[in-house]
């Protein structure tokens, strides 16, 4: 009798009791590059040029923000930040910002079309936050781009150049990689716009 009168007490004491909820899930921080950086007014209209998209590997066509640790492993095995990604993939973030870049000095068209004097293809290769000790990271992108002449016999090349840029991360986290690679887009879009801006234009 006792004995059952303990198990009830205990049994009230506990059904009394607020189990306490578990925490909502946090939801990853989302980053993007920002608005794009000031451009000065084209002077001159360039030649009309096709472009598509950037084409990625599945490693880089991701939402999820990677980085490396060269000190640790060689830099060979990619890390996604847990509460961390792109808002876009990089792929996508980097293609809307050469789009945006180029359309700023020539017209841009859809591939296919037939009215585009030159055609361009982008490959991104790497772009990603390298750390090379626990506190000192920098964003690094490489962008591969080859310009043809979509109208000329035999679909001519134009050109094919790789390019690199580089930033320091101000902080060693995932807002500061986000940065560096930011800063590291804007300057490679400027390179590549000036590299095809040089290109000889072939004649019709």
């Amino acid at each position: 009798m006792r004995a059952s009168a303990v198990f009830f007490a205990a049994l009230a004491l506990l059904s009394g009791c607020a189990l306490p909820l578990p925490d909502k899930p946090v939801r990853p921080a989302a980053y993007d590059l920002g608005p794009p950086a000031a451009t000065p007014a084209a002077t001159a209209r360039g030649a009309p040029l096709a472009f598509d998209r950037v084409e990625a590997p599945a490693a880089i066509d991701t939402s999820a923000l990677i980085y490396r640790l060269l000190y640790a492993d060689g830099a060979q095995q990619p890390r996604p930040y847990a509460q961390a990604r792109w808002s876009m993939s990089p792929p996508q973030l980097l293609g809307q910002r050469l789009r945006e870049a180029l359309a700023a000095t020539r017209p841009v068209l859809e591939p296919g079309t037939g009215l585009a004097t030159l055609e361009l293809r982008a490959d991104l290769e790497e772009f990603d936050q390298v750390f090379s000790a626990p506190a000192t990271s920098e964003g690094v992108l490489r962008l591969r781009v080859t310009v043809f002449a979509p109208l000329a016999k035999a679909n001519r090349l134009l050109g094919q150049r790789s390019f690199e840029q580089r930033r320091p991360a101000p902080t060693a986290d995932a807002a500061g990689g986000a940065q560096a690679l930011r800063e590291a887009t804007d300057a490679l879009v400027r390179e590549v716009v000036d590299w095809v801006g040089a290109l000889p234009v072939p004649q019709s």
